[in-house]
């Protein structure tokens, strides 16, 4: 990683050479990160975040918005975490805009997109399926006919999270390719529905100006749903169904924007450890500091002797 930093920072002086980039490449980088975000929650200005501070108080804001009217997350947002949510947020505000976000299980990729989600279209705008013993292809095909309708036909803002868990059945990635790729999912909605959906929208094509005839008005309401409903799929590197499901289904890398979520950092396993033992009541600040510090040691342990055990 430091040879690729070293790399990229010889590359970024020569390319922009009356930029001061430094600051960007030292011991102690400052964060470049951009956002819709950063003047406010409710005020949609694409800039970069002056400090690490200012991004941490508009992060922190807006979990304390979300917790408000959701299940509780309790979260630490840390450097590394915030990054996601902000680039989980510019992916899912562009139009036709998925996220994959790829990283072993626990790393926060669910919780991280629910918060870049509502950040981007507010409370109950994450949406999901809710697998079962029985759940199929019906089923599946009924939760994506409503989520079809809030994002064309209500025009609301959707992100629908979606875990390689609740692949019960390998055929599911056909309609998620095709909604991936084109928007459109064949046979998804009956002939009538068709009808109703185009009836429902004529009053709003024709106000664009787009005429109201019946292929116009369903392309009016395709367009709305590509705007409107986008992905955020969270998969796991380990094993070979991600490389086999990638081959299978190209628009899960084609048609989405990938984030690697690494292993967190040790001043973040730190930050974790300190916030959760912060109630815990200990006999001096010399053992707390113990405490908190072997945490991550812990760890790090841990994973050493895993790839010595897997070798």
């Amino acid at each position: 990683m430091s040879t690729y930093k070293g790399l990229s920072f010889e590359i970024c002086s020569k390319s922009f050479a009356k930029f001061n980039l430094k600051k960007y490449f030292g011991a102690t980088p400052e964060p470049l990160v951009f956002a819709q975000f950063v003047a406010g929650l409710d005020d949609k200005l694409y800039d970069q975040f002056p400090t690490g501070e200012a991004m941490s108080t508009r992060l922190l804001e807006a979990l304390r918005e979300y917790n408000d009217t959701n299940a509780v997350m309790d979260l630490v947002l840390f450097e590394d975490a915030m990054k996601h949510v902000c680039k989980i947020s510019r992916i899912i505000a562009a139009d036709q805009g998925h996220a994959l976000l790829v990283g072993v299980g626990g790393s926060g990729k669910q919780s991280l997109s629910k918060l870049g989600s509502f950040i981007n279209f507010g409370s109950g705008s994450t949406v999901s399926i809710m697998i079962s013993s029985t759940y199929g292809l019906n089923d599946l095909k009924a939760d994506l006919q409503a989520f079809y309708m809030k994002a064309g036909v209500k025009d609301e803002g959707l992100m629908f999270l979606f875990t390689e868990g609740q692949i019960t059945n390998e055929r599911f990635l056909v309609s998620i390719n095709d909604l991936l790729s084109s928007g459109e999912i064949a046979d998804l909605f009956a002939a009538e529905d068709e009808d109703g959906i185009i009836n429902s929208v004529r009053p709003a094509c024709k106000s664009e100006g787009l005429g109201d005839a019946n292929d116009v008005c369903y392309k009016f309401f395709i367009d709305r749903v590509k705007k409107n409903l986008h992905m955020s799929l969270c998969f796991s590197p380990v094993g070979d169904a991600f490389r086999n499901r990638a081959k299978k289904f190209p628009a899960l890398i084609s048609s989405t924007v990938i984030d690697w979520f690494y292993a967190w950092p040790e001043d973040a396993l730190l930050s974790v450890a300190a916030k959760f033992l912060a109630d815990v009541e200990m006999a001096s600040p010399e053992i707390r500091q113990g405490v908190e510090e072997f945490m991550p040691y812990s760890y790090k342990v841990v994973n050493n002797y895993s790839d010595i055990i897997l070798q």
